[in-house]
């Protein structure tokens, strides 16, 4: 069994998960293990395309590659379709089947990734192809360690402060970030199959505790009728941004959880504020963001001095 700290849990699986730093055997808040996995699920309460959830169970059907149980937010059961490799397998693991028992969990979950800017996470939100794990990985090259990638889990804690949780991963990239970044000497095994995007070593990790979060920052491209920089919009776009970035919202709904993502929303623009970064989609033009990131940080309460 192989042993991870995944989202502040405890996880052991019996396939390796490349892209997650291993640790030493512990207790598990959640365990991964081949078989078990039923053709049908038993009272069902709600279903989609390509799954069915029972009170205590999901099930996640991946046609012509995988089928997973989720149970109780502790258990991931997997059954393999045919030639499937275990690292194809550990990719939809890391995706979709831990996002959503993260849901069981009662966790929300957001598509975003996180650095750690002066003791604080700050995020990045927005659809793939935004440009999310690129920025993240470009502002651990400037010294920012990484939290987390592709999707984060936050939580409030007993004063009603947003948390994030570093999830154990390194990031996730094609590999014409991977050319343009230099980071060819970190370059891990490819995500999934044969497609040109891979793990790579941060080289800088938040591997602490959870962090309050700081500023959230939602990326678009630059065009004709959005003007470049960071501004800030008002209560009601923001909140609609947040909920535009949740993990699979459709299930979280069903799960019945509007109210966690409301009240996350909430905090989120009260302790560090939800900002909109529109820059222009173009490797060369990467350091001019981060610096617009840096002098955007230096001017925020809690932030100064941290670029």
């Amino acid at each position: 069994m192989h042993s991870y700290r995944i989202c502040g849990l405890s996880v052991t699986s019996d396939i390796e998960l490349p892209g997650v730093s291993p640790v030493g055997p512990s207790p598990p808040d959640v365990e991964i293990l081949e078989g078990g996995v039923p053709d049908t699920l038993e009272r069902a309460v709600a279903s989609g395309p390509n799954w069915t959830m029972a009170v205590d169970a999901f099930l996640l059907r991946i046609p012509g590659r995988a089928d997973f149980l989720l149970g109780h937010g502790r258990t991931i059961r997997y059954r393999a379709g045919t030639g499937m490799a275990s690292g194809d397998i550990a990719a939809f693991v890391m995706g979709n089947a831990l996002g959503i028992l993260l849901h069981q969990r009662g966790l929300v979950v957001l598509h975003a990734s996180a650095v750690a800017v002066a003791g604080r996470a700050g995020l990045f939100l927005g659809p793939a192809g935004a440009g999310k794990s690129t920025l993240a990985a470009a502002l651990c090259q400037r010294g920012y360690p990484l939290v987390t990638d592709d999707f984060c889990v936050a939580a409030l804690d007993g004063k009603g402060a947003p948390v994030i949780h570093p999830d154990g991963r390194g990031t996730k990239l094609w590999s014409q970030a991977i050319a343009h970044l230099g980071l060819d000497g970190g370059i891990g095994p490819a995500v999934r199959g044969r497609i040109n995007k891979f793990h790579v070593d941060p080289g800088i990790r938040s591997d602490g505790g959870g962090l309050t979060a700081g500023p959230v920052y939602v990326l678009r491209e630059q065009r004709p009728s959005f003007q470049p920089g960071i501004l800030r919009p008002n209560v009601v776009d923001a909140a609609l941004l947040l909920e535009g970035a949740a993990f699979r919202p459709r299930v979280a709904a069903r799960m019945g959880h509007q109210d966690r993502y409301f009240s996350l929303a909430a905090a989120l623009g009260n302790h560090g504020g939800v900002f909109l970064l529109t820059r222009p989609m173009d490797f060369d033009r990467l350091a001019e963001g981060i610096d617009w990131l840096e002098t955007h940080w230096a001017g925020l309460p809690g932030l100064a001095g941290a670029a």
